[in-house]
């Protein structure tokens, strides 16, 4: 039997659960991540529910644990793999080992067990399984007369400390050679923080991601101005804005773009300041700070409003009728422009998402009033931004956002200059943050009563648990609040039923309890952590040496197929021949005289 052999234990049908195993000989082999199945991948396909939580495949020939990322869905698993018996080293990049902690010690707590003591054991061990790798350096994992092999990471562009891996593998009696990349998740240009991942130099085999492999992103460089138009849209509900969003990643580029806005509009405001009358120039309302919204037991007055000093970007059609007339989205209740990071939270979804029938429309006219959104634009009295809460409720997403701060020399350029002038993009005036669960059931019942402008950023991503949960059961049956999705929403989950069932006027069930929507719901696009299908065509097209053998996973199947059928005519373009891609299916001979499968 030849080697290297790689075998996939999850991602491969679907988009969560990364976990693919590189047999290197007949007795040493690399794990590649090992994250949680959600949604519907949740389930063991044919298995009437079954949970595809524990560790299924043998681990005596694994020697370590390569981890690309720190999202839910590349790590989950570890607690069950450490509860199987695997002793041996974690691996991952510098960034990675500062944030894994902090995921693991969550998951642990909804997997296992609450005590604190128990807790602290077993982060004690991760910690001391961890070994830190710098970009660009090679490490040796094994160096025997059979078997040579070195490891080496790259940035992956993905969230902070992601990476994509490169392993070359020395058969020195076989006089053999072979170079594998395993991807891990491939991340967008223009994200905040990140540099764009650059493709390596050549790879033999090339494990590669294909979330985006159907779809191109829109242009994320207006996607804060796209950002800016949608919530002033949401915010003439006289409501609340809630932002389901992922702990690690989203959240802090959401903050980082907020901070922007306020800025500008902080900076147009002293502007016209300068220029205008005194009288003119509408008075600032009261600041909002945490203990005034934590502690209110009286309603509060809604913030007040004054004339935009800067334009607001018109939105388009799509974007109008996800925040106003939500009878004229697609049928499916989803947008192109609802593409985003997944599972990087850490509980598995356990919504309902099946087949349900819309409210009838007289009641949803009723309810809901809703507008033409191609007769309706925004009109000139706007959000006094600098005065507007923004308010991250989420312990979880609040520890990742501190580690961001401390992890500054990882943050690209753009990001170091912020600071560098007096800026706090993560730490803003602004900003409101929520920890204990006590001040977070004020707020939820503060928000509800008063229905007081606001923008609320909590988890999880995909509703599938956290705090978002509580904001939901009590906000989704009152037209003034929305909700905005920034992020995928993977079937089998709430925000998938939200997002597609919502503007039907439908509904979703929240712990076993159905709860109607009438709130506005809608999605805006750019905000994907994720290369599209030109990022990951060009990761491959960008090499010097193009790959053999391609394996496409962590896709549904048609964004694996779409992306395969790219590459493939990408391949036949440039006359590159001996190129063997799956995805998951048949394999046939190409034109080339390699193979693809769909």
């Amino acid at each position: 039997m030849g080697y290297p052999q790689i075998e996939h234990h999850g991602a491969k049908d679907g988009v969560t659960g990364s976990c693919h195993q590189l047999d290197m000989n007949a007795t040493t082999s690399l794990l590649v991540d090992c994250g949680l199945f959600q949604g519907d991948d949740a389930s063991i396909p044919g298995g009437e529910g079954g949970s595809r939580l524990p560790i299924d495949f043998p681990l005596d020939t694994i020697k370590a644990l390569m981890v690309t990322h720190v999202h839910i869905d590349h790590v989950g698993r570890i607690p069950y793999l450490l509860a199987a018996g695997f002793e041996g080293p974690i691996l991952c990049s510098e960034a990675s080992a500062k944030l894994l902690p902090i995921v693991l010690e969550d998951a642990f707590k909804l997997s296992f067990s609450r005590d604190q003591q128990r807790i602290e054991r077993y982060i004690d061990i991760v910690e001391s399984r961890l070994v830190a790798l710098p970009y660009q350096h090679w490490f040796t994992l094994a160096d025997t007369d059979e078997l040579n092999a070195r490891i080496r990471l790259q940035r992956a562009g993905h969230i902070i400390g992601s990476a994509y891996v490169e392993i070359d593998l020395n058969y020195p009696q076989a006089g053999e050679s072979k170079r594998i990349v395993f991807s891990g998740d491939l991340g967008a240009p223009h994200a905040p923080f990140l540099m764009p991942p650059q493709p390596p130099e050549r790879a033999d085999i090339l494990v590669l991601e294909s979330t985006y492999g159907d779809r191109l992103h829109e242009d994320r460089k207006t996607r804060r101005q796209r950002l800016e138009a949608v919530i002033e849209q949401a915010l003439q509900d006289q409501g609340t804005v809630l932002i389901p969003a992922f702990s690690i990643g989203r959240t802090q580029e959401l903050l980082y773009e907020l901070e922007e806005i306020i800025h500008t509009r902080s900076v147009g405001a002293n502007s016209l300041a300068n220029v205008l009358p005194s009288e003119t120039v509408p008075a600032p309302s009261a600041s909002v700070g945490a203990s005034l919204l934590a502690n209110s037991t009286t309603d509060r007055p809604p913030l007040a409003t004054e004339m935009s000093a800067t334009p607001i970007p018109p939105l388009s059609t799509e974007e109008r009728a996800g925040v106003r007339g939500r009878e004229a989205m697609p049928e499916n209740g989803i947008t192109s422009e609802s593409a985003g990071v997944r599972g990087n939270e850490t509980s598995p979804a356990i919504s309902s998402d099946a087949e349900q029938p819309p409210l009838p429309l007289r009641e949803r006219a009723g309810e809901r009033g809703q507008k033409d959104a191609a007769n309706h634009l925004p009109d000139q009295t706007t959000t006094n931004w600098p005065e507007l809460p923004i308010i991250l409720d989420s312990p979880l997403a609040s520890r990742f956002t501190a580690a961001y701060r401390e992890l500054k020399p990882f943050w690209n350029q753009e990001a170091r200059d912020r600071v560098q002038s007096g800026r706090r993009p993560l730490s803003f005036e602004q900003l409101i943050t929520i920890d204990s669960h006590r001040d977070h059931q004020r707020i939820v019942n503060h928000l509800t009563q008063t229905a007081s402008p606001a923008i609320v950023i909590a988890g999880s991503g995909m509703c599938s648990g956290g705090r978002i949960v509580n904001y939901l059961k009590a906000m989704l049956g009152d037209k003034r609040h929305n909700v905005l999705f920034v992020g995928y929403q993977a079937k089998g989950t709430p925000g998938h039923a939200i997002q597609t069932y919502g503007p039907k006027g439908g509904y979703v069930n929240l712990d076993g309890e159905r709860f109607d929507i009438r709130a506005g719901i809608s999605s805006i696009g750019g905000y994907s952590a994720h290369a599209d299908q030109n990022g990951l065509v060009d990761f491959v097209t960008g090499m010097q040496q193009w790959p053999t053998e391609i394996r496409v996973v962590h896709g549904e199947k048609r964004a694996k197929q779409a992306l395969g059928a790219q590459l493939h005519a990408s391949y036949k373009q440039q006359n590159r021949p001996d190129v063997r891609i799956t995805t998951g299916g048949m394999e046939g001979m190409s034109e080339q005289g390699g193979s693809y499968g769909s």
